[in-house]
Order: structure tokens, then sequence, then C-alpha cells
């Protein structure tokens, strides 16, 4: 009787430790469940396109606030990341807004090489979202980019072969978790030091990247083009020089004509234009340069110098400088003395 009647009082506490029990237990899954739910939010979220990698709050801003951003992102080592605050983004943005400018093309493809070993980091830890984000970067930047296929291929082939893993591994919610915490860190890692790298190699003299095929073949044209323009130039001297020897030969045969009256009027021999700077070729920019030189008895060109130009800022002095070597190759008819003169050096397309 007294062993009932303790089973009795024993009965709604057990009764109560195993409500407790459960309760803990639940308590114990929620977090575990909850980042599951948001592993598989980040994993189901629309991947970035071309079209919307870059951030509304960067597309807002304007050509001197893009300019600025991106001047300090680069300098803080923020080449790619994070998303909306980084300098790929910013050049981005300038580039839509000002396609002309040289300065965002050229960063641009700075930025280009460590964005494409990023993406291929990225898919190696199996981060997908960021592999993607970066992807979308790239062909934003590029769209022919002979890395995109590639890329692409390797995020579709590396998704498949990790879903069929972690079904088979079966990843509680805990597990997945874990997994989605040390993806975020081991990506903040490599973010980081990949980037500081790459500012510390911008920072010291890099040995120059091997010229590509279109490169060679832009170098090789030029070179022929050179020295098309070195044999015109020997010809026409050669040719002075000829004509010179005929005027000689020719008072010497006679004496006693009376020698011509000199004549200071300016007569051009040869004046080969000037070579057009790449990066304003590039950027379809035109201009005018004014110079002033002195033609010497002989023929030949000195003193010569820019007296004004027109044309965009950054390539003024490009146009001087290329306008200024042209005029010191021209060369005139010999004449009784030494006359100063301009002309205006025209830079079109």
């Amino acid at each position: 009787m007294s062993a009932n009647n303790s089973l009795r009082r024993l009965g709604p506490v057990a009764l109560t430790l195993a409500i407790a029990c459960a309760l803990g237990a639940c308590k114990k899954d929620e977090p575990a469940a909850d980042a599951a739910a948001a592993g598989a939010a980040q994993q189901q979220a629309p991947a970035p396109t071309p079209e919307s990698v870059v951030s509304a709050t960067v597309a807002a801003m304007s050509p001197d606030q893009l300019r600025d951003a991106a001047s300090k992102a680069y300098g803080e080592n923020r080449l790619y990341a994070p998303a909306g605050n980084n300098a790929m983004e910013y050049y981005l943005a300038l580039r839509d807004k000002q396609p002309a400018d040289a300065g965002a093309s050229s960063a641009l493809t700075d930025l280009m090489p460590m964005t494409v070993i990023a993406s291929e980091q990225a898919i190696a830890r199996e981060d997908f979202a960021e592999a993607k984000r970066l992807v979308a970067l790239i062909e934003k930047a590029d769209g022919l980019h002979p890395a995109l296929g590639r890329l692409k291929s390797s995020i579709a082939g590396s998704e498949t072969a990790a879903a069929s893993r972690i079904a088979q591994q079966q990843l509680t919610a805990e597990q997945e978790a874990k997994r989605q915490a040390d993806l975020l860190k081991q990506r903040e890692e490599d973010q980081r030091r990949q980037q500081e790298q790459a500012r510390q190699q911008a920072a010291q003299p890099a040995t120059p990247p091997a010229p590509t095929a279109a490169q060679q073949q832009a170098a090789a044209e030029q070179e022929r083009a050179a020295e098309a323009e070195r044999q015109r130039q020997a010809a026409a001297e050669a040719e002075r020089q000829r004509q010179q020897q005929a005027a000689a030969q020719q008072q010497a045969a006679q004496p006693a004509a009376r020698p011509a009256a000199a004549s200071n009027e300016l007569r051009a021999v040869s004046t080969p234009s000037p070579r057009y700077p790449q990066a304003a070729q590039r950027a379809g920019a035109t201009g005018s340069v004014v110079v002033e030189f002195t033609v010497n008895p002989d023929g030949s060109v000195g003193a010569v110098r820019a007296v004004s130009s027109d044309g965009p800022r950054q390539y003024t002095r490009e146009f001087e400088r290329e306008a200024v070597a042209a005029a010191k190759r021209w060369r005139f008819q010999p004449m009784s003395q030494s006359t100063t003169t301009r002309r205006t050096i025209a830079f079109q397309q």
C-alpha cells in the first residue's frame, strides 16, 4: 500500500520532467533549424546577372562620386568585394555613365585577372553564390572574356556534384548551418588575402605580361608603318640632296650667269604626320596643336615648341608631344635666311 502511494506521488513529477526535457530539446534545435533555413534561402536567391550585379545604390551615384568611391575602394583593397562596395562595381557604373572614360576602362582591365582568380577560388570552396556574383561582374565588364564559358561550366558542374554529395550525406540542419558559417569565414579570408596580395603586387614594379596575339600583330603593324615612314623620309632626303647637287652642277656650268635672287618663301619638301597617341585613339579623342618653329637656311627645322592646343585635357600633353616630334622631322626647300613660322597640326580619326 505504501509502495502504491509512493508511485502515485512520483507520477506527476516524472510527467513534469518529461515535458521539460521535450521543450529543451525543441529549443536546442531552433537555432540549427533557423541557420539551415537561412542557408537554403541564400541558395535559392536569384543569381546576379550582368544587368543586376551593380547595386542600385552604386548605379544612382554621380560620375564624380563614383570616381572618388572607386579610388578609395582600390586603396583599401576592396577590389571586387564586398558586394555593393567594391572598385569593380564603381568602375562599371562609371563606365555605364561615361563610356569614353579611359580611366575606368583601364582600371577594369587591371581588375579582371584578380576577379577571375577569385571566381575560381569561390568555386573550389563551393561558395557558388559568390562565384556567380563575380562571374556576373566579369561578364558585365567584358561579355567576350575568354574565361566566362569555363567559369560558368565549372559552377554548374560543381553545384550538381555538391548537391548530390549533400543528399547522400543527409546533413542535419545543425551541420548545414556550420557548413554555411565555415563557408562565409573562408570566403572573407580568401578575399582579404587575395586583395592584399594584389595591392602589394600593384605597389611593386611588375614584370609586364606577355603580349597577346592581337597585341603582337598591332606592334608588328606599327613597326611596319614606322619603317615605311623612315623609308619615305630617307627617299625625300635623297631627293633633296639630288636636287641640291643638280643645282650646284648647273651653277658651276654657268659661272657667268647672274645668281638667282634669294627667296624666303616656305616650300615644304616633307611634312610627315604625327603619331596618333594610342590612348586618345582608343577613346575617340580628337584635337589640334599650334606649333611654332624656325626653318633654317638649309631647310631643316629647329626651335620647335607647342604654342597652344585644343582637345580633351587628359590628352593635351600627348598631343603636344607628338605634334612637336612630327614638326622636328619636317623639311623645307633651302632659303637665304632663317624664318620662324607657325602651323596647326590636327589629330582626327
